[in-house]
């Protein structure tokens, strides 16, 4: 098993302290790295990453409203 996949499955048996302590962790080694970091302040850190994610997010929900808009019946 990889590392990678031993986190995933430990994860979701973190007590809520524990996941701020892990987020703490992450961020900060979003900083020493400095890779893609956007955005960073005291409560964490934006990436390309999250800004491409929001992006897609909104898109999708626009493409829904278009969707339903064209079904609607002609008044």
């Amino acid at each position: 098993m990889s590392t990678l996949a031993e986190i995933e499955a430990a994860v979701p048996g973190l007590t809520t302290a524990e996941l701020l302590r892990l987020e703490q962790t992450l961020h900060q080694l979003y900083r020493v790295r400095g890779d893609a970091v956007v955005y960073d302040d005291r409560h964490g850190v934006v990436t390309e990453a999250d800004l491409i994610a929001s992006a897609d997010e909104a898109f999708q929900a626009y493409d829904r409203e278009e969707t339903e808009y064209a079904q609607r019946p002609a008044r």
